[in-house]
């Protein structure tokens, strides 16, 4: 079972407050990236590259890749899971990767979309991809930094 310490929602992917703020109070040693855009876009890994902490290591991997090589890491890889959308998050646990909770981070406001949290807006493929990971009995917090308190994501889209 791979040691997946948090996965997150983040459409940023990974910036300062990901690379380590997060990084360093999980305690991960390697990010993982599971995004199609990202794992194909050495210009943009190499900015996320940037910001992450010393020491630790990063990973741009395709959602099928992700799923195809998760099992295989060893027990001294702390993961740090970071994806852009509900939906990707949803396409790794249905191809089997072992997430049970999602800390959602970032999704900013676009056409079509309503902001239900201070940095987190949704449209009707959102609040479906949540809740069918609710019914995958994945539970879903919306917490922008670690020392803040989480907020379900079931009550923001009650």
């Amino acid at each position: 079972m791979p040691n997946i310490l948090m996965t997150r929602i983040d459409n940023r992917l990974v910036h300062g407050q990901v690379g380590v703020t997060w990084t360093n109070t999980l305690g991960a040693n390697l990010v993982v990236v599971a995004n199609d855009d990202a794992a194909a876009d050495p210009v943009q890994q190499n900015l996320m590259d940037m910001v992450v902490a010393e020491g630790v290591q990063t990973r741009y991997f395709t959602l099928q890749k992700t799923i195809d090589v998760i099992h295989k890491a060893a027990d001294r890889q702390k993961i740090f899971l970071v994806c852009k959308t509900p939906q990707d998050v949803l396409t790794l646990v249905r191809g089997g990767v072992p997430i049970t909770f999602v800390n959602v981070g970032n999704m900013h406001f676009a056409a079509g979309k309503r902001q239900i949290h201070k940095t987190v807006s949704v449209d009707d493929d959102d609040i479906a991809a949540f809740r069918e990971l609710a019914a995958l009995g994945v539970a879903c917090e919306v917490r922008r930094v670690p020392d803040e308190a989480g907020e379900a994501m079931g009550k923001l889209l009650a």
